[in-house]
């Protein structure tokens, strides 16, 4: 069910924006695109005949998006519309903590957005620095459905925020393999662990590059930094772990995923790739940006890696040293009894809210309403009709010279404002018909998600976000020991599985069971 779901989504969004370059502009049909016009005039009588209401909004952005500059028109747009003066101050995706050094300060801005599900966010609704959208949901038609999809949000009845979790429903991950180096070993993509382990095998110790040297091994990933995932989360899916966050024992009890039966041998099989040197040595010690670089440059024949729209990037980056290599993707590795799996469902995102410090709640709520709103979001994709595109029948025609003044992301990607706070391409299924080899991207989202492991317990509670990191640290501890042969396999589990639980596990596990009662009543 979840596949046809996330199909029927992607072509959705195939056939409202499907697009094709053809000059300074790229045109696409879209049946929706003349509602990013519509009401302007309305609009625009209500910011001329009242002053505009200052908002002011913290939030973080993509690095792929562009900058927005002074005398941006779509934010004049937006302000002409709601009759505000709308200031966006956006931090870099990856440094929220500016957010949570801005708010803990007291410089509280109108709106603010930061990451979902962390000790920060929730310390702004504990701490009353943010209100309840509660009051304001029956005027706000779109802020209101949109909540529909995460009523578990809610705390104690209130919604603080509107969430926006990453990869809920939709996933990009797999393991990507040289297509080149099985084609020269004569083997083709794995389908059983047994075939991967002998493709890894092959990749590390029969010359896959035909170069003569002992110089490649089979997998690479990036290290782990918490106990949400790991690089072999193919591995325990593969051995029969039901559930991505936390599963239940023979008695309906609530576990520890890795307290799972199925921890012990998935565990003894990776140590086992581990002691014949088929995964990267250094794997402990990657981030992201080492993992690729030891797959491009051809120290490794596969790693675990997100696709999508950057499925070309990957492989034009291994082409730029060797120009004739392919890359290969596909469903994960099936276990002794048939299980496999690979992606965890989401529980992290943004988080959006309207600060006490707000002067005009009201208009702030209304402002996020048309945030989430169709005609929001096609202002956001689409542009200024008559600017950023015409209208030619029932195809839309980007002028991207024009879109080029504001901050669209070239070749039909979206204006700055769009990315992260509440769209991703991903989740959206957007893709820019002047992608590379798209329909390509757009399989490896249906195949990702198709090895998606659903959560038994869809949010995260306060004594989780609160208790996480000190019990993510032992996790990673133990982890690594095992894979090490500092610690045997099965003592390592027993003693993960206590301290685990001393550290502040048996609070998260306290709390989980207590909302994991409520979701099944309900």
């Amino acid at each position: 069910m979840k596949a046809k779901k996330v199909t029927g989504l992607l072509l959705a969004f195939v056939m409202a924006f499907s697009m094709t370059a053809c000059g300074n502009s790229t045109s696409t049909s879209a049946d929706s695109a003349e509602s990013s016009g519509s009401g302007e005039e309305a609009a625009q009588d209500q910011a001329d005949s009242s002053e505009r209401v200052p908002i002011r909004w913290l939030t973080t952005g993509d690095t792929a998006a562009e900058v927005i500059e002074d005398g941006d028109r779509i934010i004049e747009e937006i302000n002409n519309r709601l009759g505000i003066d709308l200031t966006v101050e956006i931090v870099p995706e990856g440094n929220t903590e500016k957010v949570n050094v801005a708010m803990a300060s007291g410089d509280f801005p109108d709106i603010v957005t930061g990451a979902y599900g962390t000790s920060a966010t929730q310390q702004w609704i504990d701490d009353g620095m943010v209100i309840s959208l509660n009051d304001y949901m029956d005027s706000s038609p779109d802020i209101t459905a949109w909540l529909e999809d995460y009523e578990w949000s809610a705390q104690d009845g209130n919604y603080y925020g509107l969430p926006f979790i990453t990869q809920y429903e939709t996933a990009n991950s797999l393991v990507i393999m040289r297509q080149d180096w099985l084609d020269n070993l004569g083997l083709s993509y794995p389908e059983t662990l047994d075939e991967m382990k002998e493709v890894l095998n092959a990749f590390t110790f029969n010359d896959p590059d035909g170069n003569g040297q002992d110089d490649t091994f089979g997998y690479t990933a990036q290290k782990l930094t918490d106990s949400s995932s790991t690089p072999f989360d193919w591995v325990f899916f593969a051995y029969g772990l039901e559930y991505a966050d936390y599963t239940l024992d023979e008695d309906g009890n609530i576990i520890a995923w890795f307290e799972d039966d199925s921890f012990v041998p998935a565990m003894q099989y990776i140590k086992e790739l581990w002691d014949s040197g088929v995964i990267d040595p250094e794997l402990m010690l990657n981030d992201s940006t080492k993992k690729e670089e030891k797959f491009y440059q051809g120290k490794s024949g596969s790693m675990l890696a997100p696709l999508f729209r950057h499925v070309s990037r990957h492989e034009s980056s291994v082409q730029e040293l060797y120009p004739e290599a392919t890359i290969s993707y596909g469903l994960p590795p099936k276990g002794p009894d048939g299980a496999s799996g690979l992606n965890r469902q989401g529980k992290s995102g943004m988080f959006t809210c309207i600060t006490t410090a707000c002067e005009n709640p009201d208009k702030a709520a209304e402002f996020l309403n048309f945030m989430v709103s169709e005609e929001g979001n096609n202002l956001l994709r689409l542009g200024i009709e008559g600017i950023h595109y015409t209208m030619d029948g029932d195809t839309v025609v980007f002028n991207e010279e024009e879109r080029a003044k504001d901050a669209f992301s070239p070749d039909g990607w979206a204006h700055a404002l769009a990315w992260g706070s509440f769209y991703w391409p991903l989740e959206s299924g957007y893709l820019p018909d002047t992608e590379p080899n798209r329909e390509r991207a757009l399989e490896t989202v249906e195949l990702a998600s198709e090895c998606q492991i659903p959560n038994l317990i869809k949010q995260k509670t306060a004594v989780e976000i609160e208790n996480a990191s000190v019990a993510g640290d032992v996790f990673t501890q133990y982890f690594s020991d095992m894979l090490q042969g500092k610690i045997g396999i099965e003592e390592g589990a027993q003693k993960l599985s206590e301290e685990w639980r001393a550290q502040g596990g048996q609070e998260i596990i306290d709390s989980v069971t207590e909302v994991y009662q409520t979701q099944s009543a309900q």
